[in-house]
């Protein structure tokens, strides 16, 4: 069964980066809360977010490709993860700057190419000050098929028992670069890492996940988690959403 029925994704999505580092229930870290039950997706309210998109993967199985920038139904993949998020109160995007539909606050991980825990770190300091929204809509640069009722669900969804909410593929896996997260807990759990190992380059996110109270919920489109890790993955996307004869 590939993960997102409707689709074919490439044969070996499920050995991408974050099929790799994401399980289903991890094992909570020692500073893990206990995790509460779900109690369902929140309807007819609004809450307000800031949204944090990384950009600035190497897309070594691209082969350097300018990932983000990859056009796909007329627009690129970046531009249509701004536009699924296009209600939030402020939009940072981690990487290098690009022409974008809409704008953006810029910002870099430091080292450039340092991984995704540097990388939510550079965004969290951009989204510092006053009055800013305490929740952060944490998302990859290369999901064509996101939309603005997954941002909905993603953010609805959190509960005052949980720190973050994931989406999950049709497998059951996590989706953490599909998610909204509570930004106190993400600052408090970035610092822990960093005083811990002296770096925050080159570990993996789930280290991070893994101390939080999470909830977990249903890709409601079935398919916003779709990332384009491939070429493949890009041709999947754009054989769905690119305009007929082009």
């Amino acid at each position: 069964m590939t993960p997102f029925p409707g689709l074919s994704p490439g044969p070996d999505r499920a050995s991408g980066p974050r099929a790799r580092t994401a399980h289903p229930g991890p094992a909570p870290g020692p500073r893990a809360q206990a995790a509460h039950p779900g109690r369902g997706i929140l309807t007819g309210m609004t809450t307000s977010y800031d949204a944090l998109v990384l950009a600035g993967g190497a897309a070594r199985r691209l082969g350097g490709t300018d990932k983000p920038a990859l056009a796909v139904g007329g627009r690129s993949l970046l531009d249509r993860v701004l536009a699924a998020c296009a209600g939030a109160g402020r939009t940072v995007v981690v990487g290098p700057r690009r022409p974008t539909a809409r704008p953006v606050h810029w910002t870099r991980e430091q080292p450039a190419g340092g991984g995704p825990l540097p990388a939510l770190d550079a965004g969290l300091a951009a989204l510092t000050g006053p009055g800013r929204p305490s929740v952060v809509l944490l998302l990859a640069a290369d999901l064509p098929f996101l939309t603005a009722e997954a941002v909905t669900a993603l953010t609805g969804a959190l509960t005052p028992d949980c720190e973050g909410v994931l989406l999950t593929d049709p497998d059951g896996r996590d989706q953490p670069l599909t998610a909204a997260y509570r930004a106190e807990p993400l600052r408090r759990e970035t610092a822990l890492l960093r005083s811990e190992h002296g770096t925050l380059t080159g570990l993996p996110l789930r280290l991070l996940t893994r101390e939080l109270t999470l909830r977990r919920i249903p890709d409601p489109t079935g398919r916003a988690g779709f990332d384009c890790d491939t070429w493949e993955d890009v041709a999947v996307a754009r054989s769905h959403l690119d305009p007929p004869g082009t």
